[in-house]
């Protein structure tokens, strides 16, 4: 069991559909938090309290400080960078090591599967930075924190997977909306041992960090993209200012003069000419919330923000030479670790370090932001069919998303080792998984499969009543080895090729999903041809474009 800090306290008690604020604009803004469909199968009222556990803190250390604010993914890669480039100072790693939080990395029951070495022996890393709007503290009051969430358990509100490609050549950084509505799995808080059911299929995706921690964060994502995460980093906005002001500013553009400002009073308060604009301080905290004012006034144009910044800091950085005093170089490494919660396995400065050195390999040039493909569901989103999985595919495999790498060969389908058993053998079951955000299922759709397999000779099938799933795909699951052949079997019997088959622990026997892709028909459809390009749809920005400009919303400008 992970200890948390008591920061946390009192923070976890929220009705459902409670003002969401995230990471809005300023304290008179509000909009109602989704709840839970009628066919929803969650618990929309996450609340329990945690203490987290601080690296080097034993019962003389000092008390525990109340988490100041909004946590932030930018102080993430400070935090990285700064341990990479600051080798001198090692032995002071140590004290850093008082201001590490960790928490638990997966509270689901889903884990993705690891990556397979390449040739050198090397592996992709998957780090998973969430951002919280937790507002339990005045100081975050003062920076526009709206009143009425003071003490709400804190929302997933910015959560962006960081891929560095397995030979360190790249770097990829995927963002999924805060809006995005879809399915939290069952997760287990360890602080108690609350168990927070599965959720229904339009819950947005924020609110799986106040059911038990980050952990939960990092099995959504798991779940839903099947990429095998490594780490995560959970950080505070509490830094961003200060780290802001230590590197002199980070450069921001407009393409006219803005004032994210409405005539109710909605807005962050940015207030910016055209051009180019070192932002620190403050400044660098309403850029980050800005969503009134740019171009679409959506969560989506405040993520192309943040993914601008996210870039111009990364590159201050690197090209930075004023940051020669230890004394800076110390008090950027205080604030990044502050702000910091990781998993355990990188709970030490010498992990972070590590890590570090590792991001380092990566130049600007080969780094790429995008956004998850997506399609609106009113005013939230949801994964767009075919190009989110084909985003989620590419970083699954290791593929760049710039697309300057090699071209890989598709691995040949192999067959498992155990043959199969005979079909009348063969006990399967067939779950409904037709359900999207926007469609209901199709009834007794895994009746008429069942039917449908039994007829061509697998007589010991059976739908299963009694789970709700939802899969784009269709796809053959199997829980242990000595099942895959038996899978292979099916899928082949289907004419599903092997890469649809799939070993996983949620189920306990062989097991057909019918897919959003086979909602009619007999015949499941032949899945397209793959290939290695990155959806247009994903937005990609390079982390070398400096050139790139926010467009401002006429409406905001002076």
């Amino acid at each position: 069991m992970r200890q948390k800090s008591v920061r946390e306290e009192g923070a976890r008690q929220r009705a459902p559909h409670a003002s969401d604020h995230g990471w809005d604009e300023g304290p008179h803004e509000s909009e109602e938090r989704p709840g839970e469909p009628p066919d929803g199968g969650g618990d929309s009222s996450p609340g329990t309290s945690r203490h987290r556990h601080r690296r080097g803190g034993g019962g003389g250390g000092r008390p525990p400080r109340r988490k100041r604010g909004i946590l932030r993914w930018s102080a993430t890669v400070l935090a990285v960078l700064i341990l990479g480039t600051a080798g001198a100072g090692y032995l002071y790693y140590r004290h850093l090591a008082d201001n590490l939080e960790t928490d638990d990395l997966n509270l689901g029951e889903h884990k993705a599967p690891a990556p397979t070495p390449n040739a050198a022996g090397q592996t992709p890393l998957n780090i998973l930075l969430i951002g919280s709007d937790a507002r339990d503290s005045k100081a975050n009051q003062k920076l526009g924190g709206a009143k009425e969430t003071f003490g709400a358990p804190p929302l997933a509100d910015v959560q962006m997977l960081l891929h560095v490609s397995a030979d360190r050549s790249n770097m990829s950084v995927v963002s999924m909306p805060r809006d995005t509505l879809l399915q939290i799995p069952k997760c287990t808080d360890p602080d108690g041992g609350k168990v927070y059911p599965q959720t229904g299929p339009k819950f947005m995706t924020n609110e799986s960090l106040g059911r038990g921690g980050p952990g939960c964060t990092v099995a959504t994502w798991e779940k839903l993209t099947n990429i095998h995460i490594d780490h995560f980093m959970m950080v505070d906005f509490a830094g961003v200012v200060s780290m802001a002001d230590a590197i002199g500013g980070v450069p921001v553009c407009v393409d006219k003069n803005i004032h994210s400002r409405t005539s109710a009073g909605k807005g962050s308060g940015l207030k910016l000419k055209k051009g180019t604009t070192e932002v620190k301080g403050k400044q660098a905290l309403q850029w980050l919330r800005t969503r009134y004012g740019f171009e679409g006034g959506t969560d989506i144009s405040r993520a192309k923000a943040q993914h601008m910044y996210m870039n111009a800091l990364v590159r201050k950085l690197r090209e930075n030479t004023s940051l020669t005093s230890p004394n800076e170089l110390r008090k950027l490494a205080e604030e990044a670790t502050s702000a910091l919660t990781v998993d355990d396995g990188l709970g030490s400065p010498k992990k972070l370090y590590d890590l570090g050195n590792e991001l380092k390999k990566v130049s600007p040039e080969r780094t790429t932001m995008t956004t998850m493909p997506f399609d609106y569901a009113g005013e939230r989103v949801v994964p767009k069919p075919g190009d989110a999985e084909q985003l989620f595919r590419l970083v699954r495999d290791d593929i760049p998303l710039d697309g300057k790498g090699k071209k890989k060969k598709h691995a040949e389908e192999k067959l498992s080792d155990d043959p199969p058993a005979a079909d009348d053998k063969i006990a399967l079951q067939v779950q409904n998984g037709t359900r999207t955000a926007e469609l209901a299922p199709v009834p007794g759709r895994a009746s008429t499969v069942a039917q449908l397999l039994a007829g061509k000779g697998f007589t010991k099938t059976a739908p299963d009543q009694t789970t709700s799933v939802a899969e784009a795909r269709t796809v053959v699951r199997f829980p242990s080895v000595d099942l895959e052949g038996d899978a292979q079997r099916v899928a082949k019997s289907l004419g599903l090729p092997l890469s649809s088959v799939k070993k996983s622990t949620d189920v306990s026997g062989v097991t057909l999903v019918v897919g959003a892709d086979w909602r009619e028909g007999d015949v499941p459809p032949k899945p397209k041809k793959k290939d290695d390009k990155t959806p247009d749809s994903a937005d990609a920005l390079s982390g070398s474009d400096k050139k790139a400009c926010m467009k401002v919303d006429p409406n905001f400008t002076w």
